[in-house]
C-alpha cells in the first residue's frame, strides 16, 4: 500500500464514522425537538409487517429520554466503524451494510413479539464487533490479530448482552449481530487483507510444480562422483604407464679408448 492510499484510507476512517455517529445524534436532537412524534415507533417490532421499515431505521433512533443510550452507542460504533474501514476498505461498505441489515432481518424474524419496540445501533455494533474478531483470528495476519484483540479487550464485556439479563436491553438485537458478524467474517474470509503468501504457495495456486529440489541435488551429487571418478582413473593409468616404461642405456667406446 502507497503512503497515498494509506492517507486516503486514514481520513475516511475518521470522516464516515464521524458523519454516522452525527447523523446518529441529529435524529436523536429531531426526537426531542418533534415532541408530537414518537420516533420509537420507526423501530423494529417483531413479526409485524408495518414495522419491517425499521430495519433501515432502527440503528439510527435512540431512547428519547435516556441520552446514556447514545453515549454508549456513539464511541464503539466510530471505533469499529472505523477500524473496518481502514483495514477492510475493499469491502467495508458491504461489511456494514450487511451488519445493518441481516441484524434487523434477524431481529424482526426471530425476536419475541412482546409487544415492544427494537432501536438502537447496539445491534450493529455486536456485529461490527464479532466480525473484527472473528476475521483476525480466521486470516492468522499479525495486523489483523492485533486488532481482533483489541477488540476483545476492549468489548469483550460486550458477550453479556446477548443474553436476556436487563429486561429493556435488546438482547434479541445483540445476539443476532454478533451471529451476523461471525457470519460475515466466514464469508468475506478470501475478501479484503489477507496474509502475505509465501513463493511456493503462490506456484502452487498457479499450477506451477515446486522444483525438486531433493532430485537436483542427487544429481549434482552423482555428477560429481563420477567426474571424481574418472579423475582418480586417469591419474592411476598415468601411474601405470609411468611404471612401464624401461630405459636402456648404449654405450660404445670411443676409438682413442680402444688404443
Amino acid at each position: 500500500m502507497s503512503r497515498n492510499n494509506q492517507f486516503g484510507s486514514a481520513f475516511e476512517a475518521i470522516v464516515y464514522p464521524l458523519l454516522l455517529v452525527v447523523l446518529m445524534w441529529l435524529v436523536f436532537w429531531a426526537d426531542h425537538l418533534f415532541a408530537e412524534i414518537d420516533f420509537y415507533k420507526f423501530g423494529i417490532k417483531p413479526n409485524v409487517m408495518s414495522s419491517i421499515k425499521g430495519i433501515f431505521l432502527m440503528p439510527l433512533i435512540h431512547a428519547k429520554n435516556e441520552i446514556g443510550h447514545i453515549v454508549n452507542n456513539s464511541p464503539p460504533t466510530f471505533i469499529l466503524l472505523a477500524a473496518i474501514i481502514f483495514y477492510y476498505r475493499e469491502i467495508a461498505f458491504k461489511i456494514f451494510a450487511f451488519s445493518w441489515l441481516m441484524t434487523g432481518v434477524g431481529v424482526w424474524v426471530f425476536a419475541a413479539n412482546n409487544n415492544s419496540f427494537h432501536i438502537g445501533m447496539s445491534g450493529v455494533v455486536y456485529a461490527m464487533a464479532a466480525f473484527l474478531f472473528t476475521s483476525g483470528v480466521i486470516r492468522k495476519y499479525k495486523p489483523l490479530q492485533a486488532i481482533s484483540l483489541f477488540v476483545a479487550f476492549i468489548y469483550g464485556g460486550m458477550v453479556w448482552g446477548v443474553f436476556p439479563i436487563k429486561e429493556q436491553v435488546s438482547w434479541e438485537g445483540h445476539l443476532a449481530g454478533m451471529l451476523t458478524g461471525v457470519i460475515l467474517a466466514i464469508i468475506f474470509r478470501k475478501k479484503g487483507p489477507q496474509a502475505p503468501k509465501f513463493m511456493y504457495e503462490i506456484e502452487k495456486e498457479l499450477g506451477i510444480d515446486p522444483p525438486d529440489l531433493e532430485g537436483e541435488y542427487n544429481e549434482h551429487l552423482r555428477i560429481e562422483k563420477e567426474r571424481l571418478a574418472e579423475i582418480e582413473r586417469m591419474k592411476q593409468e598415468q601411474k601405470n604407464q609411468e611404471e612401464s616404461i624401461r630405459i636402456i642405456y648404449n654405450y660404445k667406446e670411443s676409438p682413442k679408448d680402444e688404443e
